[in-house]
């Protein structure tokens, strides 16, 4: 056994120097190992920061890109309420210039024919005052002078009608502010309160707005 151990002692001598060696060399390998460790887990933990912050980036990108996406939505709803509000104003500037248009159409001729309802009553009055009895064979001035002054007011009421001017002789009818003016109240006998007992003068209306007021006279209560 002795003889054993002692051939064991000199195989290990001449190796004494290497695991030495080895021994004063392992710090600097332990060192470089934990580096390179460390240096990995550095790398790992970047890749992972950079990671986290490619994963925050897009989400601020779409944070931001909602947010303009929202602030246009509105600038579009607002120009699109102002586009509509704007037609409506310019349709109803239409509306309004073509009602003045057909007005000025309808009634731009009311000075002209209030001018003539003074011919018409003057004619009026003019056959009213030629006596019935008169009008004969005997007197064809007269009866001639008559006819034609029926005639001519008659033409002149075809002429009224065919531009919308209209008589308003209102006997019996019920009293209308817009339509007759009252020049006395009176009771009559068998007519009802409030209707027309007497027409002084004639009324028009031209395209169903009174052009002159009938003058009348009403019934009131006795």
């Amino acid at each position: 056994m002795a003889a054993v151990a002692q051939c064991v002692r000199g195989a290990l001598r001449p190796r004494l120097p290497l695991l030495s060696v080895a021994l004063r060399t392992s710090p600097r390998l332990l060192c470089a190992a934990t580096q390179q460790k460390n240096t990995g887990q550095n790398l790992e933990e970047d890749q992972s920061q950079s990671q986290n912050e490619q994963k925050m980036e897009p989400s601020s990108a779409e944070k931001l890109l909602a947010e303009e996406k929202a602030k246009l939505e509105e600038q579009l709803k607002e120009v699109t309420e102002k586009y509509k509000r704007a037609l409506a104003d310019a349709e109803n500037v239409r509306q309004r210039s073509q009602k003045l248009v057909e007005e000025a159409k309808l009634y731009g001729i009311q000075s002209f024919c209030k001018d003539l309802l003074e011919v018409a009553d003057i004619l009026e009055k003019a056959t009213e005052s030629v006596p019935k009895e008169e009008i004969k064979d005997e007197n064809p001035h007269l009866k001639s002078l008559y006819e034609g002054l029926v005639m001519t007011e008659t033409q002149i009421q075809k002429v009224f009608k065919k531009h919308g001017l209209l008589r308003l002789n209102p006997v019996g009818a019920k009293f209308d502010p817009y339509e007759h003016e009252a020049l006395f109240h009176t009771p009559v006998e068998g007519q009802e309160p409030g209707t027309i007992a007497l027409v002084s003068k004639i009324g028009y209306k031209l395209h169903g707005r009174t052009l002159r007021p009938a003058l009348v006279g009403v019934v009131k209560d006795a």
